[in-house]
Protein backbone atom coordinates (compact mmCIF):
# COMPACT_ATOMS: atom_id res chain seq x y z
CA UNK A 1 0.00 0.00 0.00
CA UNK A 2 1.45 3.63 -0.66
CA UNK A 3 2.20 5.76 2.04
CA UNK A 4 0.52 8.60 2.59
CA UNK A 5 3.19 10.36 5.25
CA UNK A 6 6.67 11.31 4.27
CA UNK A 7 9.67 8.57 4.96
CA UNK A 8 12.26 11.21 5.90
CA UNK A 9 15.80 10.84 7.37
CA UNK A 10 17.83 13.21 9.31
CA UNK A 11 21.14 12.77 9.65
CA UNK A 12 23.42 15.40 11.97
CA UNK A 13 27.25 14.99 10.32
CA UNK A 14 28.91 15.92 13.95
CA UNK A 15 27.87 13.02 15.04
CA UNK A 16 27.58 10.72 12.13
CA UNK A 17 24.15 9.39 13.00
CA UNK A 18 20.74 9.47 11.56
CA UNK A 19 17.14 8.96 12.48
CA UNK A 20 14.01 8.34 10.47
CA UNK A 21 10.73 10.70 10.76
CA UNK A 22 6.90 10.43 9.57
CA UNK A 23 5.84 13.65 8.44
CA UNK A 24 2.57 14.35 7.29
CA UNK A 25 0.99 16.69 4.60
CA UNK A 26 0.64 14.95 1.51
CA UNK A 27 -2.06 16.23 0.78
CA UNK A 28 -0.58 20.10 1.38
CA UNK A 29 2.62 20.11 -0.18
CA UNK A 30 2.73 16.71 -2.60
CA UNK A 31 6.43 16.30 -2.36
CA UNK A 32 9.54 18.10 -4.04
CA UNK A 33 9.77 21.62 -4.22
CA UNK A 34 6.54 22.01 -1.59
CA UNK A 35 8.24 19.05 0.71
CA UNK A 36 11.72 20.79 0.48
CA UNK A 37 9.83 24.03 1.68
CA UNK A 38 8.05 22.35 4.70
CA UNK A 39 11.00 20.86 5.54
CA UNK A 40 13.27 24.20 5.84
CA UNK A 41 10.21 25.77 7.65
CA UNK A 42 10.94 23.02 9.97
CA UNK A 43 14.44 22.42 10.29
CA UNK A 44 15.77 25.46 8.76
CA UNK A 45 16.95 28.79 11.11
CA UNK A 46 16.01 31.78 8.91
CA UNK A 47 17.94 34.28 11.14
CA UNK A 48 21.04 32.32 11.11
CA UNK A 49 24.02 32.39 8.62
CA UNK A 50 24.04 30.01 5.50
CA UNK A 51 27.20 28.47 7.39
CA UNK A 52 25.60 27.82 10.48
CA UNK A 53 25.90 23.84 10.96
CA UNK A 54 22.51 23.89 11.92
CA UNK A 55 21.23 25.03 8.28
CA UNK A 56 19.86 21.88 6.45
CA UNK A 57 20.78 20.79 2.84
CA UNK A 58 17.74 19.18 2.19
CA UNK A 59 17.05 16.52 -1.33
CA UNK A 60 13.14 15.96 -2.16
CA UNK A 61 11.54 13.53 -4.20
CA UNK A 62 7.79 13.32 -5.40
CA UNK A 63 4.94 10.98 -5.19
CA UNK A 64 5.51 9.80 -8.90
CA UNK A 65 8.88 9.44 -8.26
CA UNK A 66 9.92 5.86 -9.56
CA UNK A 67 6.28 5.15 -11.06
CA UNK A 68 6.31 7.11 -14.30
CA UNK A 69 8.62 8.17 -17.07
CA UNK A 70 10.18 11.70 -16.61
CA UNK A 71 9.73 11.52 -12.80
CA UNK A 72 13.30 11.90 -12.39
CA UNK A 73 14.43 15.17 -11.18
CA UNK A 74 15.09 15.98 -7.41
CA UNK A 75 14.93 18.98 -5.86
CA UNK A 76 17.98 20.13 -3.21
CA UNK A 77 17.18 23.35 -1.09
CA UNK A 78 19.23 25.37 1.23
CA UNK A 79 20.10 28.87 2.68
CA UNK A 80 21.87 30.50 -0.48
CA UNK A 81 25.27 32.30 -0.08
CA UNK A 82 24.83 33.57 -2.90
CA UNK A 83 21.72 36.24 -1.79
CA UNK A 84 21.79 34.35 1.86
CA UNK A 85 18.07 33.56 1.26
CA UNK A 86 16.15 30.34 0.71
CA UNK A 87 16.10 28.71 -2.82
CA UNK A 88 16.34 25.47 -4.52
CA UNK A 89 18.27 23.80 -7.48
CA UNK A 90 16.89 20.55 -9.30
CA UNK A 91 18.68 18.00 -10.62
CA UNK A 92 18.35 14.68 -12.33
CA UNK A 93 20.92 11.73 -13.10
CA UNK A 94 19.98 8.51 -11.23
CA UNK A 95 19.61 10.33 -7.65
CA UNK A 96 15.76 10.81 -7.55
CA UNK A 97 15.19 6.48 -7.90
CA UNK A 98 18.28 5.69 -5.70
CA UNK A 99 16.33 8.17 -2.81
CA UNK A 100 12.89 6.24 -3.84
CA UNK A 101 14.97 2.70 -4.01
CA UNK A 102 16.38 3.69 -0.32
CA UNK A 103 12.60 4.16 0.69
CA UNK A 104 12.85 7.78 1.17
CA UNK A 105 11.03 10.95 0.38
CA UNK A 106 13.51 13.09 1.63
CA UNK A 107 17.11 13.68 2.99
CA UNK A 108 17.79 16.44 5.57
CA UNK A 109 21.57 16.91 6.08
CA UNK A 110 22.22 19.27 9.04
CA UNK A 111 25.55 19.80 11.34
CA UNK A 112 29.61 19.64 10.03
CA UNK A 113 31.53 16.86 9.66
CA UNK A 114 34.98 16.82 11.67
CA UNK A 115 37.37 16.32 9.15
CA UNK A 116 36.21 16.18 5.00
CA UNK A 117 34.20 13.24 4.91
CA UNK A 118 31.48 11.53 2.25
CA UNK A 119 28.52 10.21 3.38
CA UNK A 120 26.64 7.20 2.09
CA UNK A 121 22.67 6.23 2.93
CA UNK A 122 20.59 3.74 2.13
CA UNK A 123 17.07 2.08 3.12
CA UNK A 124 18.40 0.52 6.72
CA UNK A 125 22.24 1.68 6.22
CA UNK A 126 23.97 5.17 7.09
CA UNK A 127 27.75 5.04 7.30
CA UNK A 128 30.30 8.53 7.65
CA UNK A 129 33.54 7.88 5.98
CA UNK A 130 36.37 10.28 6.51
CA UNK A 131 37.81 11.84 3.29
CA UNK A 132 40.52 13.97 4.34
CA UNK A 133 42.84 12.54 0.95
CA UNK A 134 40.28 14.00 -1.27
CA UNK A 135 40.80 17.59 -0.67
CA UNK A 136 41.37 19.60 -3.45
CA UNK A 137 40.39 17.06 -5.67
CA UNK A 138 38.42 17.95 -8.79
CA UNK A 139 35.47 16.32 -9.35
CA UNK A 140 35.67 13.76 -12.32
CA UNK A 141 39.03 12.34 -9.69
CA UNK A 142 36.88 12.47 -6.47
CA UNK A 143 33.40 10.23 -8.08
CA UNK A 144 35.86 7.51 -9.22
CA UNK A 145 37.34 7.14 -5.66
CA UNK A 146 34.29 7.48 -3.81
CA UNK A 147 33.27 4.32 -5.89
CA UNK A 148 36.04 2.67 -4.27
CA UNK A 149 34.71 3.50 -1.17
CA UNK A 150 31.31 2.82 -1.06
CA UNK A 151 31.56 -0.24 -3.69
CA UNK A 152 28.21 -1.48 -2.81
CA UNK A 153 24.52 -0.60 -4.24
CA UNK A 154 25.85 0.09 -7.60
CA UNK A 155 22.55 -0.91 -9.53
CA UNK A 156 20.56 2.07 -7.85
CA UNK A 157 23.17 4.18 -6.76
CA UNK A 158 24.23 7.99 -7.01
CA UNK A 159 27.08 9.59 -6.31
CA UNK A 160 27.51 13.36 -5.65
CA UNK A 161 30.42 15.06 -4.85
CA UNK A 162 31.81 18.68 -5.08
CA UNK A 163 35.21 20.28 -6.69
CA UNK A 164 37.32 22.53 -5.11
CA UNK A 165 34.62 25.21 -5.62
CA UNK A 166 32.57 23.83 -3.17
CA UNK A 167 35.56 23.55 -0.76
CA UNK A 168 36.41 27.00 -1.42
CA UNK A 169 32.60 27.80 -0.38
CA UNK A 170 32.22 29.83 -3.78
CA UNK A 171 28.73 30.90 -4.84
CA UNK A 172 28.73 29.56 -7.83
CA UNK A 173 29.69 26.55 -7.30
CA UNK A 174 27.35 23.28 -8.22
CA UNK A 175 27.37 19.37 -7.07
CA UNK A 176 27.96 16.92 -9.39
CA UNK A 177 25.47 14.64 -9.68
CA UNK A 178 26.51 11.03 -11.17
CA UNK A 179 29.26 12.90 -13.41
CA UNK A 180 26.95 14.63 -16.21
CA UNK A 181 23.95 16.45 -14.16
CA UNK A 182 24.36 19.00 -11.13
CA UNK A 183 22.21 20.79 -8.90
CA UNK A 184 24.21 23.63 -10.55
CA UNK A 185 22.88 27.05 -9.30
CA UNK A 186 22.84 28.91 -6.10
CA UNK A 187 26.16 27.20 -4.55
CA UNK A 188 25.07 24.26 -3.71
CA UNK A 189 28.21 23.26 -3.64
CA UNK A 190 29.88 25.48 -1.32
CA UNK A 191 26.75 24.28 1.36
CA UNK A 192 28.14 20.81 1.00
CA UNK A 193 31.41 22.32 1.27
CA UNK A 194 30.90 24.14 4.76
CA UNK A 195 29.57 20.67 6.11
CA UNK A 196 33.09 19.43 5.23
CA UNK A 197 30.73 17.18 2.89
CA UNK A 198 32.77 16.08 -0.15
CA UNK A 199 30.80 13.33 -1.15
CA UNK A 200 27.29 11.95 -1.29
CA UNK A 201 26.67 8.04 -1.97
CA UNK A 202 22.73 6.77 -1.71
CA UNK A 203 22.22 3.19 -2.29
CA UNK A 204 18.62 2.41 -3.96
CA UNK A 205 19.38 -0.96 -2.23
CA UNK A 206 15.34 -1.48 -0.98
CA UNK A 207 12.48 -2.03 -3.38
CA UNK A 208 8.96 -0.71 -4.06
CA UNK A 209 5.35 -1.95 -5.09
CA UNK A 210 3.61 -1.03 -8.04
CA UNK A 211 0.22 -1.10 -8.18
CA UNK A 212 -1.75 -4.24 -9.15
CA UNK A 213 -4.25 -4.66 -12.05
CA UNK A 214 -4.28 -3.24 -15.81
CA UNK A 215 -4.77 0.70 -15.17
CA UNK A 216 -1.55 1.58 -13.95
CA UNK A 217 0.63 -0.24 -16.64
CA UNK A 218 -2.08 1.21 -19.23
CA UNK A 219 -1.46 4.57 -18.38
CA UNK A 220 2.40 3.84 -17.99
CA UNK A 221 2.12 2.27 -21.83
CA UNK A 222 0.14 5.77 -22.75
CA UNK A 223 2.37 7.82 -21.44
CA UNK A 224 5.46 6.45 -22.38
CA UNK A 225 4.43 5.97 -26.17
CA UNK A 226 3.83 9.84 -26.08
CA UNK A 227 7.32 10.77 -25.17
CA UNK A 228 9.24 8.33 -27.13
CA UNK A 229 6.29 7.72 -30.66
CA UNK A 230 5.44 11.19 -30.95
CA UNK A 231 6.81 14.47 -31.88
CA UNK A 232 6.30 15.34 -27.97
CA UNK A 233 10.30 14.98 -26.72
CA UNK A 234 11.59 14.51 -30.07
CA UNK A 235 13.73 17.63 -30.00
CA UNK A 236 14.96 16.55 -26.80
CA UNK A 237 16.93 13.56 -28.02
CA UNK A 238 17.92 14.48 -31.45
CA UNK A 239 19.47 17.94 -31.44
CA UNK A 240 18.53 18.34 -27.83
CA UNK A 241 18.28 22.07 -26.55
CA UNK A 242 21.33 22.90 -28.38
CA UNK A 243 18.89 23.37 -31.36
CA UNK A 244 17.91 26.93 -29.64
CA UNK A 245 21.00 28.43 -30.63
CA UNK A 246 20.04 29.12 -34.10
CA UNK A 247 16.84 29.55 -33.50
CA UNK A 248 17.33 32.52 -30.68
CA UNK A 249 20.12 34.04 -32.75
CA UNK A 250 17.87 34.64 -35.99
CA UNK A 251 15.54 37.09 -33.75
CA UNK A 252 18.61 38.93 -31.66
CA UNK A 253 17.99 37.02 -28.37
CA UNK A 254 21.36 35.24 -28.01
CA UNK A 255 23.61 37.05 -25.88
CA UNK A 256 26.85 37.54 -27.70
CA UNK A 257 30.59 38.84 -25.69
CA UNK A 258 28.63 39.67 -22.79
CA UNK A 259 25.38 40.95 -24.25
CA UNK A 260 27.26 43.78 -26.22
CA UNK A 261 25.52 42.05 -29.26
CA UNK A 262 22.11 39.48 -29.45
CA UNK A 263 22.85 38.55 -33.25
CA UNK A 264 26.14 37.11 -34.96
CA UNK A 265 26.78 35.68 -37.72
CA UNK A 266 29.37 33.84 -36.38
CA UNK A 267 26.49 31.87 -35.03
CA UNK A 268 27.28 29.18 -38.00
CA UNK A 269 29.72 27.52 -36.29
CA UNK A 270 28.25 27.12 -33.15
CA UNK A 271 25.00 25.68 -34.13
CA UNK A 272 23.47 22.30 -32.37
CA UNK A 273 23.60 21.09 -35.90
CA UNK A 274 28.01 21.58 -35.59
CA UNK A 275 27.66 19.89 -31.71
CA UNK A 276 26.12 16.92 -33.44
CA UNK A 277 27.96 16.69 -36.55
CA UNK A 278 31.37 16.85 -34.96
CA UNK A 279 31.57 16.40 -31.16
CA UNK A 280 28.69 13.48 -30.01
CA UNK A 281 29.31 10.72 -29.07
CA UNK A 282 26.44 9.71 -27.28
CA UNK A 283 23.11 10.80 -25.84
CA UNK A 284 22.16 9.53 -22.05
CA UNK A 285 19.22 9.74 -19.70
CA UNK A 286 18.41 10.62 -16.77
CA UNK A 287 17.28 7.38 -14.58
CA UNK A 288 13.36 6.86 -15.16
CA UNK A 289 13.42 8.62 -18.59
CA UNK A 290 13.51 6.87 -22.01
CA UNK A 291 13.99 10.12 -23.93
CA UNK A 292 17.53 10.60 -23.73
CA UNK A 293 17.89 14.40 -23.95
CA UNK A 294 21.77 14.10 -22.08
CA UNK A 295 24.17 14.96 -24.75
CA UNK A 296 27.29 13.84 -24.62
CA UNK A 297 30.34 15.07 -26.56
CA UNK A 298 33.65 14.27 -26.43
CA UNK A 299 37.50 16.10 -26.70
CA UNK A 300 40.67 14.67 -27.35
CA UNK A 301 44.12 15.90 -25.15
CA UNK A 302 47.62 15.13 -25.71
CA UNK A 303 48.99 13.86 -21.66
CA UNK A 304 52.61 14.49 -20.36
CA UNK A 305 53.29 10.91 -21.79
CA UNK A 306 52.44 11.55 -25.52
CA UNK A 307 49.33 9.51 -25.37
CA UNK A 308 46.47 10.76 -26.52
CA UNK A 309 43.26 10.47 -24.06
CA UNK A 310 39.28 11.72 -24.81
CA UNK A 311 37.25 12.90 -22.07
CA UNK A 312 33.64 13.10 -22.35
CA UNK A 313 31.55 16.29 -21.67
CA UNK A 314 27.95 16.75 -21.50
CA UNK A 315 26.98 19.93 -23.30
CA UNK A 316 23.01 21.57 -23.11
CA UNK A 317 22.09 25.32 -24.41
CA UNK A 318 22.86 26.87 -21.56
CA UNK A 319 26.36 25.54 -20.93
CA UNK A 320 27.24 26.40 -25.00
CA UNK A 321 25.72 30.23 -24.10
CA UNK A 322 28.21 30.62 -21.31
CA UNK A 323 31.23 29.00 -22.72
CA UNK A 324 30.61 29.68 -26.03
CA UNK A 325 28.89 32.97 -27.36
CA UNK A 326 28.58 34.53 -23.90
CA UNK A 327 33.08 34.65 -24.67
CA UNK A 328 32.88 35.46 -28.37
CA UNK A 329 34.12 31.34 -28.47
CA UNK A 330 32.67 29.57 -31.67
CA UNK A 331 34.16 26.70 -32.05
CA UNK A 332 32.26 23.42 -30.47
CA UNK A 333 35.50 21.50 -29.02
CA UNK A 334 36.81 24.97 -27.49
CA UNK A 335 33.66 25.35 -25.71
CA UNK A 336 33.59 21.85 -24.71
CA UNK A 337 36.92 21.89 -23.27
CA UNK A 338 36.47 25.26 -21.20
CA UNK A 339 33.15 23.21 -19.75
CA UNK A 340 35.59 20.23 -18.88
CA UNK A 341 37.98 22.43 -16.57
CA UNK A 342 34.59 23.81 -15.06
CA UNK A 343 32.79 20.10 -14.68
CA UNK A 344 36.90 19.56 -13.01
CA UNK A 345 36.46 22.10 -10.88
CA UNK A 346 32.82 21.92 -9.59
CA UNK A 347 31.53 25.05 -11.56
CA UNK A 348 28.21 26.28 -11.80
CA UNK A 349 28.68 26.14 -15.87
CA UNK A 350 26.56 29.48 -16.44
CA UNK A 351 27.58 31.48 -13.52
CA UNK A 352 30.88 30.92 -14.45
CA UNK A 353 30.50 31.71 -17.70
CA UNK A 354 28.73 35.05 -17.50
CA UNK A 355 31.31 36.25 -14.68
CA UNK A 356 34.33 35.46 -16.95
CA UNK A 357 32.28 37.46 -19.84
CA UNK A 358 31.99 40.42 -17.49
CA UNK A 359 35.55 40.21 -16.42
CA UNK A 360 36.60 40.40 -20.58
CA UNK A 361 35.06 43.39 -20.33
CA UNK A 362 36.31 45.13 -17.38
CA UNK A 363 39.49 43.88 -18.94
CA UNK A 364 38.77 45.79 -22.15
CA UNK A 365 37.87 48.62 -19.89
CA UNK A 366 40.74 48.69 -18.15
CA UNK A 367 39.50 48.48 -15.10
CA UNK A 368 41.16 45.22 -14.21
CA UNK A 369 43.85 43.56 -15.70
CA UNK A 370 46.71 40.26 -16.14
CA UNK A 371 47.32 41.01 -12.95
CA UNK A 372 43.94 40.19 -11.31
CA UNK A 373 43.23 37.63 -13.73
CA UNK A 374 46.56 35.83 -14.57
CA UNK A 375 45.90 35.37 -18.30
CA UNK A 376 45.13 38.05 -20.58
CA UNK A 377 41.50 37.78 -21.48
CA UNK A 378 39.86 38.82 -25.02
CA UNK A 379 36.53 36.95 -26.51
CA UNK A 380 37.18 34.32 -28.23
CA UNK A 381 40.29 33.60 -26.98
CA UNK A 382 39.65 29.52 -25.61
CA UNK A 383 42.88 28.90 -24.17
CA UNK A 384 43.07 31.71 -21.90
CA UNK A 385 38.89 31.06 -20.62
CA UNK A 386 40.63 27.65 -19.86
CA UNK A 387 42.98 29.03 -17.51
CA UNK A 388 40.68 31.66 -16.06
CA UNK A 389 38.07 28.95 -15.52
CA UNK A 390 40.56 26.59 -13.43
CA UNK A 391 41.85 29.80 -11.34
CA UNK A 392 38.04 30.83 -10.67
CA UNK A 393 37.32 27.33 -9.11
CA UNK A 394 40.01 27.07 -7.05
CA UNK A 395 39.75 30.96 -6.03
CA UNK A 396 43.30 31.42 -6.81
CA UNK A 397 43.72 34.60 -5.81
CA UNK A 398 41.26 37.60 -4.22
CA UNK A 399 40.59 38.63 -7.61
CA UNK A 400 39.05 35.02 -8.37
CA UNK A 401 37.80 34.89 -4.84
CA UNK A 402 35.72 37.39 -4.52
CA UNK A 403 34.56 36.99 -8.21
CA UNK A 404 33.22 33.29 -7.43
CA UNK A 405 30.55 35.12 -5.30
CA UNK A 406 29.50 36.56 -7.77
CA UNK A 407 29.72 38.66 -10.55
CA UNK A 408 28.58 41.99 -8.92
CA UNK A 409 30.36 41.11 -5.59
CA UNK A 410 33.52 41.96 -7.91
CA UNK A 411 31.54 44.93 -9.87
CA UNK A 412 31.11 46.37 -6.79
CA UNK A 413 35.06 46.59 -6.13
CA UNK A 414 36.16 46.81 -9.55
CA UNK A 415 33.48 48.75 -11.32
CA UNK A 416 31.56 47.38 -14.02
CA UNK A 417 28.51 46.92 -12.54
CA UNK A 418 26.13 48.71 -15.17
CA UNK A 419 27.86 45.82 -17.72
CA UNK A 420 27.56 42.67 -15.40
CA UNK A 421 24.85 40.35 -16.76
CA UNK A 422 23.08 39.57 -13.72
CA UNK A 423 19.40 38.76 -13.13
CA UNK A 424 19.48 37.81 -9.51
CA UNK A 425 22.07 35.45 -10.77
CA UNK A 426 24.08 35.34 -13.91
CA UNK A 427 21.89 35.20 -16.50
CA UNK A 428 20.22 32.29 -18.29
CA UNK A 429 20.89 32.45 -22.41
CA UNK A 430 17.55 34.20 -23.06
CA UNK A 431 17.87 37.98 -24.24
CA UNK A 432 14.14 38.03 -25.39
CA UNK A 433 13.02 41.11 -23.99
CA UNK A 434 11.51 42.78 -21.21
CA UNK A 435 9.05 40.28 -19.26
CA UNK A 436 12.10 37.73 -19.30
CA UNK A 437 14.77 40.02 -17.41
CA UNK A 438 12.06 41.31 -14.93
CA UNK A 439 11.12 37.46 -14.13
CA UNK A 440 14.67 35.96 -13.50
CA UNK A 441 15.26 38.45 -11.61
CA UNK A 442 12.69 38.03 -9.47
CA UNK A 443 12.08 34.34 -9.84
CA UNK A 444 12.06 31.95 -6.91
CA UNK A 445 14.99 30.14 -8.19
CA UNK A 446 16.24 32.81 -10.35
CA UNK A 447 15.60 30.37 -13.25
CA UNK A 448 14.30 30.82 -16.94
CA UNK A 449 12.71 27.61 -16.41
CA UNK A 450 10.40 29.44 -13.16
CA UNK A 451 8.31 30.88 -15.38
CA UNK A 452 7.57 30.86 -19.52
CA UNK A 453 8.55 34.41 -19.49
CA UNK A 454 11.02 33.47 -22.34
CA UNK A 455 8.33 32.36 -24.29
CA UNK A 456 6.21 34.65 -23.86
CA UNK A 457 8.41 37.23 -25.25
CA UNK A 458 8.90 35.71 -28.42
CA UNK A 459 5.12 35.55 -28.70
CA UNK A 460 4.03 39.11 -27.64
CA UNK A 461 5.31 42.52 -28.97
CA UNK A 462 2.88 44.73 -27.01
CA UNK A 463 3.13 46.46 -23.69
CA UNK A 464 0.46 45.53 -21.26
CA UNK A 465 1.72 45.39 -18.05
CA UNK A 466 -1.48 43.54 -16.55
CA UNK A 467 -1.41 41.05 -19.14
CA UNK A 468 2.21 39.94 -18.92
CA UNK A 469 2.30 39.86 -15.49
CA UNK A 470 -1.02 37.82 -15.30
CA UNK A 471 0.43 35.52 -17.29
CA UNK A 472 3.73 34.99 -14.91
CA UNK A 473 1.14 34.66 -12.35
CA UNK A 474 -1.13 32.32 -13.69
CA UNK A 475 2.05 30.32 -15.46
CA UNK A 476 4.34 29.65 -11.87
CA UNK A 477 1.56 27.15 -9.97
CA UNK A 478 1.42 24.33 -12.30
CA UNK A 479 5.42 24.81 -12.46
CA UNK A 480 5.39 24.46 -8.92
CA UNK A 481 3.27 21.30 -9.07
CA UNK A 482 5.39 19.89 -11.33
CA UNK A 483 8.61 20.56 -9.67
CA UNK A 484 6.62 19.03 -6.33
CA UNK A 485 6.29 15.53 -8.58
CA UNK A 486 9.41 15.86 -9.09
CA UNK A 487 9.09 15.50 -13.25
CA UNK A 488 11.18 16.99 -15.57
CA UNK A 489 9.87 20.42 -16.74
CA UNK A 490 10.57 19.10 -20.55
CA UNK A 491 7.57 17.00 -19.47
CA UNK A 492 4.95 19.68 -19.54
CA UNK A 493 3.20 18.88 -22.53
CA UNK A 494 2.66 15.58 -21.44
CA UNK A 495 2.35 15.83 -17.95
CA UNK A 496 -0.89 18.19 -18.02
CA UNK A 497 -3.32 18.51 -14.84
CA UNK A 498 -5.60 16.02 -16.08
CA UNK A 499 -2.50 13.54 -16.69
CA UNK A 500 -1.09 14.00 -13.11
CA UNK A 501 -4.85 13.30 -11.47
CA UNK A 502 -4.77 10.13 -13.29
CA UNK A 503 -1.19 9.09 -12.14
CA UNK A 504 -2.03 10.11 -8.57
CA UNK A 505 -5.24 8.45 -8.15
CA UNK A 506 -3.89 5.36 -9.71
CA UNK A 507 -1.22 5.37 -6.76
CA UNK A 508 -3.34 6.47 -4.09
CA UNK A 509 -3.23 9.75 -3.90
CA UNK A 510 -6.69 10.58 -4.40
CA UNK A 511 -7.25 13.68 -2.55
CA UNK A 512 -4.34 15.30 -3.81
CA UNK A 513 -5.56 14.20 -7.17
CA UNK A 514 -8.59 15.89 -6.84
CA UNK A 515 -7.33 19.16 -5.46
CA UNK A 516 -4.27 19.81 -7.74
CA UNK A 517 -4.93 23.74 -8.57
CA UNK A 518 -5.52 24.26 -4.63
CA UNK A 519 -2.53 22.35 -3.62
CA UNK A 520 -0.72 23.87 -6.49
CA UNK A 521 -1.40 27.95 -5.21
CA UNK A 522 -0.70 26.50 -1.43
CA UNK A 523 2.45 25.23 -2.10
CA UNK A 524 3.14 28.44 -4.31
CA UNK A 525 2.67 30.64 -1.24
CA UNK A 526 4.45 28.21 1.13
CA UNK A 527 7.59 28.70 -0.97
CA UNK A 528 7.57 32.40 -1.00
CA UNK A 529 6.46 32.53 2.68
CA UNK A 530 9.41 30.55 3.52
CA UNK A 531 12.02 32.77 1.45
CA UNK A 532 10.23 35.68 2.78
CA UNK A 533 11.06 34.61 6.47
CA UNK A 534 15.18 34.87 5.51
CA UNK A 535 15.42 38.20 3.70
CA UNK A 536 13.35 38.46 0.04
CA UNK A 537 12.49 41.89 -0.68
CA UNK A 538 11.95 42.71 -4.24
CA UNK A 539 13.50 46.16 -3.53
CA UNK A 540 16.84 44.03 -2.87
CA UNK A 541 17.18 43.00 -6.74
CA UNK A 542 18.10 45.73 -9.42
CA UNK A 543 18.27 45.07 -13.40
CA UNK A 544 21.94 46.52 -14.33
CA UNK A 545 22.05 48.44 -16.98
CA UNK A 546 23.46 46.72 -19.94
CA UNK A 547 19.95 45.12 -19.97
CA UNK A 548 18.19 48.37 -20.96
CA UNK A 549 20.99 49.05 -24.03
CA UNK A 550 19.84 45.83 -26.33
CA UNK A 551 17.88 45.01 -29.18
CA UNK A 552 15.54 42.69 -29.54
CA UNK A 553 13.03 40.78 -32.66
CA UNK A 554 11.30 44.00 -31.39
CA UNK A 555 13.45 46.11 -31.27
CA UNK A 556 15.40 48.55 -28.51
CA UNK A 557 14.54 47.39 -25.18
CA UNK A 558 11.57 49.79 -23.38
CA UNK A 559 13.20 50.84 -20.10
CA UNK A 560 10.04 52.07 -18.77
CA UNK A 561 7.92 49.49 -19.51
CA UNK A 562 11.01 46.72 -17.86
CA UNK A 563 10.81 49.14 -14.55
CA UNK A 564 6.83 49.00 -14.42
CA UNK A 565 7.16 45.02 -15.32
CA UNK A 566 9.42 44.18 -11.98
CA UNK A 567 7.46 46.43 -9.96
CA UNK A 568 3.89 45.06 -10.64
CA UNK A 569 5.75 41.49 -10.30
CA UNK A 570 7.70 42.45 -7.42
CA UNK A 571 3.86 43.58 -5.96
CA UNK A 572 2.17 40.66 -6.42
CA UNK A 573 5.00 38.01 -4.88
CA UNK A 574 4.37 40.46 -1.78
CA UNK A 575 1.13 39.90 -1.81
CA UNK A 576 1.22 35.69 -2.41
CA UNK A 577 3.98 36.50 0.45
CA UNK A 578 1.31 38.34 2.86
CA UNK A 579 -1.57 35.97 2.24
CA UNK A 580 -2.76 33.92 5.09
CA UNK A 581 0.34 34.96 7.49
Amino acid sequence: MIRQEFRILLVDLSIGKGKIVLVDGRNSVAGGSGLAALLFREYGHPDRGWDDPAQPLIFAIGPLTGYFPLMSKTVCSFKSNYHREYTESHAGGRSALALRFADLDALVIHGRAKVLSCLGIGAHSLELKEASFLRGMDAETSGKLIRRMFKDGSGHRSIMRIGPAGEAGLAMACINVDTYRHFGRMGGGAIMGTKNLKGLVIHGDSDFMVPEGKGYGAEFKEIYTKVTATEMMRKYHDLGTPENLQGLNDISSLPWKNLQETHDPAIASITGRAFADQTLLRNGACSGCPVGCIHIGYIREKAADNRYHYHQVAYDYEPIFAAGTMLGVTKPFDVLRILDVMEKVGLDAMSGGVALAWATEATQRGLISAAETGVPLRFGDADSYRLAAKNLGLAANDFYRLLGQGTMKAAAVYGGGDFGCVLGQEMAGYATGELFFAAQTLGFRHSHLDTGAYSYDQKNSDRDIDKAVDFLMADEPGRVFLTSMVGCLFARSVYTEEQLARCLDLLGFSTLAANIPGTAEQIRRLRWQVRAKTGFDPANFTIPKRFYQIKTWKGLVDGSYLDSLKQEYGRRIQQLIAADQ
